[in-house]
């Protein structure tokens, strides 16, 4: 095989806000499948927040990447090679992992995709693991029902765009939140959100009048001012789907909360009868998985579901595609088109 294979690896631990220095780009030679296993080349990768927690040795509900090693990424691709009678050279796959263009996986981490229902790197965010996580957390916590009002922060983000269209599709009134005209726009006029406020304005003012009720159902993607801003209105019986806190994502392990904004007065919790619960997808949604995509297809062929892509070309731009997610600068779903 004549080219090699391009990687991404984790040259050091970042303090705070990565930098590119923290990465390295690497040539190595293409792997070789083992008996039982399958050459995948990779096409598309999927950039996402979680990566981040991933880069620090902080204790958590995963490994962190090691110093050298590839940084961690889900990928979507083709088939190069297979001693597998499961998969064969050609088959669009996804599951294939880590910021490179080659990987070798076991077929059980593979699913074979049709790349006649959406474009390939669609499955690594609409009918991917952002798409994932936005079923499992309103399936089991946020259960929307109609007429409630349901409130999405980084709406128009990777798992943002997702969850205010499955909540809307279930008869609720979706509020989007996100960061500047452009985005407000794109929650309201392409993915049909209610509406949607710029959390860089007045937000309070803004959740007052676009929600003079109060909030049933908030989606956390963010933390930070848009958190102590949503959760005072949320309403009795309430619940609140801690997905993720970007805002919070460069605070260096183990730091105080100095410079940090304050947190919500967590009390109401007891007296609304609130249900603030986090969740990690790969607990069980893998498991059902099926479903999700069934669910999401028949949202798609009935017009009930968009997305959008922010795509970057060229591997060795991942790094800074990265740390851009990490400041909001990605808009939609980050994914980095390797060649």
């Amino acid at each position: 095989m004549s080219e090699n294979n391009l990687q991404v690896l984790l040259k050091r631990r970042p303090v705070g806000e990565p930098v590119p220095e923290d990465f390295e780009i690497a040539e190595r030679p293409v792997p070789l499948p083992g008996r039982g296993q399958v050459l995948v080349r990779n096409r598309f990768l999927s950039l996402d927040p979680y990566m981040r927690g991933r880069m620090s040795d902080a204790k958590s509900y995963a490994k962190p990447v090691e110093l050298g090693a590839v940084m961690e990424g889900a990928t979507v691709g083709e088939v190069v090679a297979s001693d597998d009678p499961g998969f064969a050279p050609g088959d669009a796959v996804m599951g294939g992992q880590g910021w490179q263009r080659y990987c070798v996986m076991t077929p059980d981490k593979l699913r074979r995709v049709d790349v006649g229902e959406v474009p390939l790197s669609a499955n690594l965010g609409v009918l991917g693991m952002p798409g994932l996580t936005a079923w499992v957390g309103l399936e089991d916590i946020g259960q929307p029902k109609a007429g409630e009002t349901v409130v999405i922060s980084a709406a128009s983000g990777a798992v943002g765009q997702v969850a205010g269209q499955i909540a809307r599709a279930r008869g609720a009134k979706v509020i989007g939140i996100a960061g500047g005209p452009a985005k407000c726009a794109f929650v309201t006029d392409e993915l049909g959100f209610d509406a949607c406020l710029d959390h860089r304005g007045d937000l309070d003012a803004q959740l007052d009048a676009a929600c003079p009720e109060g909030i049933d159902v908030y989606w956390e993607n963010v933390g930070g001012h848009v958190q102590e801003a949503v959760f005072p209105r949320l309403r009795d019986f309430g619940r609140m789907v801690m997905c993720g806190m970007i805002a919070q994502y460069n605070q260096a392990p183990g730091a105080d909360a100095k410079g940090a904004p304050p947190g919500p007065n967590l009390g109401p919790i007891v007296r609304k009868r609130l249900r603030v619960q986090g969740f990690i997808v790969s607990d069980t949604g893998w498991q059902r998985y099926p479903q999700f995509r069934a669910e999401m297809l028949e949202m798609m062929r009935d017009g009930k579901l968009r997305w959008r892509e922010d795509v970057v070309v060229g591997l060795d731009r991942a790094p800074e595609a990265f740390i851009g997610l990490l400041k909001g600068r990605n808009f939609g779903k980050l994914v980095i088109r390797i060649d």
